[in-house]
């Protein structure tokens, strides 16, 4: 086990530089997102308003059936996006399909806090602050570590096919790469719970008492 964390720290020092630039790419989604949203047209924001207020209505009508159907949901969101990173990882063309789909996730973020706040002011600040953060505590950082993992693990493929002097076990380093990723998404099956059963619930009390 310790090792095992040795050899994880290791990774990560030797890595940095991609991790950095992943949080970077992430960053840049965001503002992107919150800029895409003031240049929306009047008729745009209020048609899409319009479908969020029904959301709203909604969710404030969700009851506990309702809730394990949407834990189903996020849980096989969750494995879908990363069996799709997992996959783009250990293949050699993966690794640009790796930077547009976490710079997209960070894009839809930032438009969703951008979206609400523009529309609601701070009652839109405290829907995202209940709605939108709990779980993305978790979920971020797993997602950006899971695209460096992915990024890196393509990055050593590239170099054992194209660089023949450079030989690195793969068997093994595909074997921890696999672990990483059960943890991670082990990790967002809490990430899922927090969303479904917490933040929902956060949602449900602040929704009705925003529109009593």
């Amino acid at each position: 086990m310790q090792q095992g964390m040795r050899m994880v720290k290791n990774d990560v020092q030797t890595h940095m530089n991609i991790f950095v630039f992943i949080f970077v790419l992430f960053i840049m989604g965001m503002i992107f997102g919150a800029v895409i949203v003031n240049s929306m047209n009047f008729v745009q924001k209020q048609d899409l308003f319009f479908y969020l207020k029904q959301f709203f209505e909604q969710q404030t009508m969700i009851g506990g059936t309702g809730k394990a159907t949407l834990w189903k949901d996020s849980v096989l969101y969750h494995l879908k996006y990363m069996l799709l990173l997992f996959l783009l990882g250990i293949s050699v063309i993966g690794m640009p399909i790796i930077t547009v789909l976490l710079f997209l996730k960070g894009l839809v973020i930032g438009f969703s806090v951008g979206f609400l706040v523009n529309q609601m002011g701070w009652y839109g600040l405290l829907i995202s602050s209940v709605s939108i953060a709990p779980q993305n505590v978790i979920i971020i950082p797993v997602y950006l570590i899971a695209g460096s993992l992915a990024l890196i693990f393509s990055l050593t493929l590239c170099k054992q096919l194209f660089i023949r002097r450079v030989h690195q076990p793969i068997m093994k380093g595909f074997v921890r790469y696999s672990a990483l990723f059960g943890a991670l998404i082990a990790i967002l099956m809490v990430s899922s719970v927090v969303e479904v059963f917490l933040s929902n619930t956060f949602l449900e009390y602040v929704l009705k008492w925003i529109y009593k």
